[in-house]
């Protein structure tokens, strides 16, 4: 570990000696915590990535609105507009991709759930689902789900890999979280986690945040972040020794995501795609969310906050939105790409200014909580790479029944109750759909709901377990013509009970 003068010398050459101010203060042990971290900070790139953050706060982005033109219609699927006999084949190629060891899934995890109101990953969060069941352990049972419809396709004993990109701050809990949950019984040697990197906050003129009086204010560079992380954590070298080649990449928040979507896996292979990405319709010209589109005849997404509202609300002839492209992050990319990325591009990434408010300490050395922002972080996003592929598609998905994401406390969209809602009404529409009668605890028939708020109306407590249906299939045999009081709770066990009640059933009729 380098000295204090040494550390001392390089922070001057940097601009930041001030992060030294309180060392006389320090006990011994936080001088050797603080020396440390100081240390494995990149303080040669220092300067260039405080004044570059200054700067790119100071600069408004120059205006993309001239040079966008919607993704052509042969680079774009769609689950709404697609035959059944395509949907079918490309759920076949995806499946078959799957049976050969040839498809991981890479989970971004790297936030806290902040705005959430929570100190503990997201991915640990119960939304209050009649099971219990937090989004990690959901997403852990669609693994097991997808592997055996593979199997039983192709008769096969495949792995899908969960690679896990975590940050300083959810490693830790995210690690003991999967131990104390015993890995939600997939093998643990196929659960890959790694940790991104971290990046400190700075303020507007360019300085780097102390914190605390010996520690510097850090965040994580973003989920762009993976691709410096796949290097890192050598990542890609153990996805070639498995042979995965193709990743379905997906953050942890959306309680509706297909892990591994045979679907969307066997349109982007069908395509000979090497990048790809899921969108939903806008839900109205200003909703905040990124737009995937060309610019300058380069595929990229453009957030909403970078397009003017003109731009947004432009209609094409049979009056829809001409940018309607909405992105979710949820991408597909082959391995080959990602090396690519990571050999020739990651250096490329665009750096994207998030103003926030960051305690500090002052130069009297007093803690602040400031109300408004005061730093500016500079971020990575995971879509950066689209100008780098070859041959990039969209994939159109319905958004009821893929996408519901939770980032804020209820009281607020996107929240634990709009994301239950939302996986609970997907669950009436399955059992519906399998011919079944859903009653309420009085038993008097429950009727589909007929607003689209969920929290003006929400569904009834119908819960299907990710270990019996993966998108709804395979409920008929189960629920058809049968009566369900709810709350309703159909686990493998209920399934299985259920099986036995139909093959009972049957006995009698003959």
């Amino acid at each position: 570990m380098p000295s204090l003068e040494q550390v001392r010398g390089r922070l001057e050459a940097a601009g930041q000696a001030h992060a030294l101010q309180f060392w006389p203060e320090l006990s011994e042990a936080e001088r050797r915590g603080f020396l440390q971290e100081l240390a494995q900070l990149d303080l040669q790139g220092l300067r260039e990535h405080c004044e570059g953050a200054a700067r790119a706060a100071a600069s408004p982005a120059p205006s993309l609105d001239p040079h966008m033109e919607p993704v052509p219609p042969e680079s774009i699927g769609s689950v709404r507009k697609s035959d059944e006999d395509s949907l079918a084949e490309w759920e076949s190629e995806g499946l078959l991709r799957i049976s050969e060891n040839r498809v991981g899934v890479l989970l971004l995890a790297g936030g806290q759930g902040t705005r959430l109101g929570v100190q503990y990953p997201k991915g640990m969060y119960d939304v209050g689902l009649p099971s219990g069941n937090t989004l990690y352990q959901i997403q852990a049972e669609r693994i097991h789900k997808i592997q055996e419809l593979a199997d039983g396709k192709h008769g096969s004993k495949c792995t899908v890999p969960w690679y896990i990109m975590t940050s300083e701050f959810t490693l830790a809990p995210t690690e003991k979280f999967f131990k104390e949950n015993n890995y939600f019984d997939l093998e643990p040697s196929n659960i890959v986690m790694f940790e991104q990197r971290m990046i400190p906050a700075v303020t507007f003129d360019g300085k780097v945040i102390l914190q605390e009086k010996g520690k510097i204010a850090m965040a994580p560079d973003g989920n762009g972040g993976l691709y410096q992380a796949l290097v890192d954590n050598k990542v890609l070298e153990d996805m070639k020794k498995r042979g995965v080649e193709y990743l379905h990449v997906y953050c942890v928040d959306n309680i509706l995501v297909k892990m591994a979507d045979p679907v969307f896996i066997g349109f982007c292979v069908s395509k000979g795609a090497d990048c790809g990405a899921k969108v939903v319709e806008k839900a109205c010209a200003t909703e905040p969310v990124g737009v995937v589109c060309r610019v300058r005849g380069v595929s990229q997404v453009v957030e909403y906050s970078e397009i003017q509202r003109e731009t947004a609300e432009l209609r094409g002839p049979g009056g829809e939105l001409v940018f309607s492209a909405g992105n979710i992050c949820n991408h597909f990319f082959t391995r080959a790409f990602l090396q690519d990325v990571a050999e020739n591009y990651k250096g490329q990434l665009k750096q994207h200014v998030a103003l926030k408010k960051v305690a500090f300490v002052d130069t009297c050395g007093n803690q602040v909580q400031p109300t408004k922002p005061n730093a500016i972080k500079m971020e990575k996003f995971v879509f950066d790479v689209f100008p780098f592929s070859r041959n990039f598609v969209a994939f159109e998905v319905v958004r009821q029944e893929e996408f519901s994401p939770l980032k804020n406390a209820d009281g607020a969209s996107d929240s634990p109750t709009t994301a239950r809602n939302a996986l609970l009404a997907q669950h009436c529409r399955w059992a519906r759909a399998a011919s079944a009668t859903l009653l309420d605890e009085r038993g008097d028939t429950l009727s589909p709901p007929t607003s689209a708020s969920a929290a003006d109306n929400p569904p009834a407590l119908c819960e299907i377990s990710p270990l019996v249906s993966y998108f709804g299939e395979g409920l008929e045999q189960l629920l058809r013509g049968r009566t369900l009081t709810t709350p309703l709770l159909l686990d493998r066990k209920r399934a299985q009970e259920l099986l036995m009640k139909s093959s009972i059933d049957r006995t009698r009729d003959v």
